[in-house]
């Protein structure tokens, strides 16, 4: 039986719709027993060949899913024989993004929890991910986004038939006005930050990596806004490491823009949690986050594996874009971003096994 557990100061509340924050203001993280009876339903194409994993009730996921999970392995450098680095194609999902792998494991627990409206706030891919698995969950949502957010965001949330909320402000404003909203409404808020059900999602990425290689790799690359795909790789590893059934986790490589690079700052510093420094406009809108909440989670899971931070500018950024699509691969700024601190990384660890996710497709940030 699993429970939640406040980061901060380790009270344990039981799992319900209306609980989303500690008491104390802490965030939530789930309590919950392993058992090393469990297998991978290998004839699922999805990410719900590890539902033995998951704390979600069967007849709710079987209901909700889309088949999101479970995406190819392809080698960066074209030769399948020799390669050791690897593209994961997380962007191939029904939303377009990885952000499906929480979106599909929260709903599902949203609806065995009987809610009936959710509340989420997001720069774009969360928020259309929790729309998409809401609306076939027959919940309906409310997505908070910045006036800023890409259009064709914005019209993909309106084909889910969402309650679309634009705020003027950072994306600090945006998740204030949705938060406030919660409090007011009493709604379940689908928060892929606030919520670890969609941690329990993007953990499979860990998974589905050591699964399809035969092993772990050295090194996984990482784009960090919030921390969503990091934190739930790190915990997907140690969640394999602790039932040994992997031998070690690998190093984790997390990527920011150098334009808003507060996790960045504060690992260089040695700091615990993030400071607010000084930001500007970045191309990669996805990891545009000035104020990470699950910042001391994060920089924990860095220095856990070893691992480090790179931050790139906005001319590698857009070099790096180019550069995936001549090789048939249109993918957000964001992705881009990833591939270019991949390739910084790269340049001085050519012997290292690596995967590199690209997580959002380019159609998403057309203008």
């Amino acid at each position: 039986m699993e429970s939640f557990i406040c980061n901060e100061c380790a009270k344990l509340y039981n799992i319900t719709a209306s609980r989303w924050r500690c008491e104390c203001g802490g965030l939530l993280n789930l309590h919950k027993l392993n058992s090393e009876n469990k297998k991978i339903s290998t004839s699922i194409p999805s990410l719900w060949r590890y539902h033995q994993f998951i704390p979600v009730n069967k007849n709710e996921w079987q209901k909700i899913t889309m088949g999101e999970g479970f995406t190819a392995m392809i080698p960066i450098d074209q030769i399948a024989t020799t390669t050791r680095s690897f593209f994961k194609m997380d962007y191939m999902m029904p939303t377009l993004s990885f952000k499906d792998r929480g979106a599909s494991v929260l709903i599902s627990k949203a609806k065995e929890l009987g809610v009936q409206q959710v509340i989420v706030d997001s720069s774009g891919n969360a928020g259309n991910s929790i729309a998409a698995y809401a609306r076939r969950a027959n919940i309906k949502c409310d997505v908070y986004v910045s006036e800023t957010t890409s259009p064709n965001k914005i019209k993909q949330l309106q084909s889910y038939d969402a309650n679309i909320v634009k705020i003027h402000g950072t994306r600090e404003d945006v998740a204030n006005a949705a938060q406030n909203a919660v409090i007011k409404t009493k709604n379940f808020y689908a928060s892929h930050i606030f919520n670890p059900y969609f941690y329990e999602g993007t953990k499979t990425y860990a998974f589905e990596t050591w699964e399809e290689l035969g092993y772990v790799p050295d090194t996984m690359i990482v784009p960090v806004g919030n921390g969503t795909l990091l934190l739930g790789i790190y915990y997907g590893f140690k969640e394999l490491y602790e039932l040994n059934l992997t031998s070690k986790i690998p190093k984790l490589i997390a990527i920011q823009s150098a334009n808003c690079a507060p996790l960045a700052t504060a690992f260089n510093a040695g700091d615990s949690d993030f400071k607010k420094i000084n930001t500007s406009e970045t191309l990669a809108e996805g990891i545009a986050i000035a104020e990470p909440l699950r910042a001391s989670q994060i920089l924990n899971a860095i220095r856990n594996t070893n691992g480090s931070f790179y931050t790139v500018n906005e001319n590698e950024i857009f070099d790096a874009h180019q550069k995936l699509s001549h090789r048939g691969l249109f993918v957000e700024h964001t992705t881009a971003a990833n591939y270019a601190g991949f390739l910084k990384y790269k340049s001085a660890n050519e012997n290292e096994s690596i995967v590199v996710p690209l997580c959002g497709s380019g159609l998403k940030s057309l203008k």
